[in-house]
């Protein structure tokens, strides 16, 4: 009776304002013929939080530094830890587990690295994390650095290192002998081509990984309630569950998907699937930044599958309170660094949206690419068919939105924090498609990988695709200028470090670039030329209709940048990146 009564607490303190939904209990189909705690019945909480991004303090709606508290500010430590330490005691057993991804996104990770993320998230009592694919960002010896400092158990099934401390440190899932809960971790598999670890580090299959560890769990231990913690993404996650036996519990990251009830939920909390024996798992993650913290209740029976259930995503606004303490902290973390962001670089009329960027052309990724066309034009000895035409980049690496108004050199860290760097690429124009394709189709048309993250172009280029259409004959219209793209002429494009370098599997690897300038010193160069900043979306990437490909010029658009010629039957429409990558989480992905 004390058990329930404890439960019947949480639900009452975590009702309005703090959830998202009603807090009710809701019953698996399973319960309908286990609804009271019987013999060998279990009850537990989870808490869990994933891709942080180094917000350590609260934000703005868009992920820039809360500085109109009257327009909301959300997330924040301070707050996660004060409504842990609020509804932690409320339950008989809990679990607060971290889906990873604390790394890259603010300046205290730019400034500070692993650092001040350490102690932020020791002062928490997490009892486990799995790793991120920005884990690795900064290579392997700055990730050991940083798990040395950490107080808690790191777990990743798939990855194997041959690097001294993360062999030591990782381990493939921890055992709380206290609960008789086994939980283990994953990380994508996509890590190598989106991030930067070592050689000597590998991440296996995902389901392959799940399943062996599951396996090994069952026949050395008397442990039935198995969970994971998986950093592969929303989509990945309901794969996952379908394609295993033994785990009824995915608690999952990495795709930044708001699940829950209400405006802009991708799918519900917890989202079902059933498992290759018919069995219900349980999913469920909590969107990104640390707006939302995730909250499940769980009885299991005897067997380790859970019978009973309520919860929801907690939010995290200006209503929610502070941990008094550790908001000191993260305040005089700041300091040395605020001076630096706060620095006035120019103005925008209109907010420079990055909330689309993954699904279609975006505000954001239009000024970035463009500012990197014009800083190579502006800085190149070549000139005629030598010069630059465009910029692509991956929208992936488009952080935040930055608000109309003043913009602030924090707010272009914060929108554009992985230090890349410009450069520029000679391909044919086979290639030059054989690139677009890839992207549009989900699929690198040369080594059939996945492509991991939409693009942005700059003005001088538009391209034409219909995701309707069947893999590899997606796209349909490049012009280059006010011309058809020539397959046979030579191309110079700017890009950056990383997707030369074969990140996102936009291109073959590179590896006689050099590199220029960083994305975002170039932006701050920029803004200061385009003062006030006032554009707006020229249909540089537009979704149509029609079957084929065609470079015919009597078939192109209106070029940005170039002079205008017949535009195609159809109209552009917004379309969704989930739609366009045939099944690859490329919303995800790709610097998420």
């Amino acid at each position: 009776m004390a058990g329930l009564l404890k439960r019947l607490a949480i639900a009452a303190s975590l009702s309005s304002p703090l959830l998202t939904s009603a807090e009710e209990v809701l019953y698996s189909k399973r319960a309908l013929q286990k609804r009271q705690l019987q013999g060998g019945n279990y009850n537990i909480s989870y808490f869990h939080i994933n891709d942080v991004h180094a917000h350590l303090d609260d934000f703005s709606s868009s992920g820039t530094n809360c500085t109109r508290p009257e327009r909301g500010c959300y997330g924040g430590y301070a707050r996660v830890k004060h409504v842990i330490d609020e509804q932690r005691p409320l339950s008989n057993n809990s679990l607060f587990l971290n889906v990873g991804d604390e790394f890259q996104g603010t300046l205290y990770y730019t400034f500070y690295g692993g650092e001040k993320i350490a102690e932020a998230i020791n002062q928490l009592g997490f009892d486990a994390m799995t790793l991120g694919n920005h884990e690795f960002d900064a290579g392997d010896d700055h990730l050991g650095d940083f798990l040395e400092n950490l107080t808690f158990p790191i777990i990743s099934a798939n990855i194997q290192s041959t690097h001294p401390v993360l062999n030591k440190t990782i381990k493939p899932y921890h055992i709380f002998e206290e609960h008789q809960i086994a939980v283990m971790g994953v990380t994508t598999e996509e890590t190598p081509s989106i991030s930067k670890p070592g050689d000597g580090t590998t991440f296996g299959n995902s389901v392959e990984a799940v399943q062996n560890t599951i396996n090994h769990i069952r026949e050395t231990t008397n442990i039935t309630r198995i969970a994971a913690i998986t950093h592969i993404g929303y989509e990945k996650d309901q794969e996952l569950a379908e394609a295993t036996t033994g785990l009824f519990l995915i608690i999952g990251g990495h795709s930044h998907t708001p699940l829950g009830n209400f405006e802009g939920a991708k799918g519900p909390y917890p989202t079902i699937k059933e498992n290759k024996d018919g069995d219900e798992v349980f999913i469920v993650t909590a969107y990104r930044w640390g707006e939302y913290l995730g909250y499940i209740d769980v009885i299991y029976d005897a067997q380790g599958k859970i019978v009973e259930y309520h919860g929801g995503p907690i939010h995290l606004t200006n209503k929610t309170e502070q941990d008094a303490d550790l908001q000191r902290q993260i305040e005089a973390w700041a300091q040395p660094f605020e001076e630096f962001a706060a620095e006035v670089l120019g103005e925008s009329l209109v907010e420079l949206d990055q909330t689309t960027c993954q699904q279609k052309e975006c505000l954001l990724g239009d000024f970035m690419a463009d500012a990197m066309l014009v800083y190579r034009q502006n800085n190149s000895n070549s000139s005629g068919a030598g010069t630059a035409g465009f910029a692509l980049i991956n929208a992936g690496g488009i952080r935040a939105t930055i608000d109309a108004g003043s913009i602030t050199r924090g707010e272009v860290l914060t929108s554009f924090p992985f230090g890349n760097a410009i450069v520029e690429l000679e391909l044919s124009g086979q290639e030059v498609w054989d690139v677009l394709e890839g992207i549009v189709t989900g699929v690198n048309v040369n080594n059939s990988k996945e492509v991991t993250s939409f693009f942005q172009i700059s003005r001088g280029i538009a391209v034409e695709y219909n995701p309707e259409n069947n893999n590899g004959s997606k796209l349909m219209r490049v012009t280059v200028g006010n011309e058809p793209l020539d397959r046979q002429k030579n191309y110079r494009i700017v890009t950056l470090d990383f997707l030369a370098g074969g990140g996102d599997n936009i291109f073959m690897p590179f590896t006689n670039f050099i590199s220029l300038d960083t994305q975002d010193e170039i932006l701050v160069q920029y803004i200061k030329t385009q003062s006030p900043v006032n554009i707006t979306l020229d249909g540089r990437i537009k979704e149509v209709n029609g079957t084929g490909n065609s470079t015919d010029p009597t078939a192109t658009a209106s070029v940005p940048g170039g002079k205008s010629s017949e535009t195609g039957a159809a109209m552009a429409r917004s379309v969704s990146w989930n739609n366009v990558a045939a099944g690859a989480v490329a919303s995800l992905v790709g610097s998420i």
